[in-house]
C-alpha cells in the first residue's frame, strides 16, 4: 500500500475518537502521512498531492483542537 493510498484511507475513515489516546495516536499518524506526502510533492509537484495534504491538514487541525480543549 502506497503512502497516497494510506492517506486516502485515513481521510475516508470515520473520525470519532472515544479516548484521548486514540486522538493522540491519530494525530501522530496524520502528521506522519502529511510529512511523507510532502516529500513526494517536493519531487513531483503534483497538485493532487497538495490538495490531499490540505484536506489531511484540516482533519489534523480538528483533532488538535479537540485535544487542546476549550480555554
Amino acid at each position: 500500500m502506497t503512502i497516497i493510498d494510506k492517506a486516502i484511507a485515513f481521510e475516508q475513515r470515520k473520525h470519532t475518537f472515544k479516548t484521548t489516546s486514540e486522538r493522540i495516536e491519530s494525530s501522530r499518524e496524520v502528521k506522519e502521512l502529511i510529512l511523507s506526502l510532502n516529500k513526494i510533492y517536493k519531487k513531483d509537484k503534483d497538485p493532487e498531492i497538495m490538495d490531499l495534504m490540505k484536506r489531511l491538514t484540516v482533519i489534523k487541525q480538528k483533532i488538535e483542537k479537540r485535544l487542546k480543549g476549550r480555554p
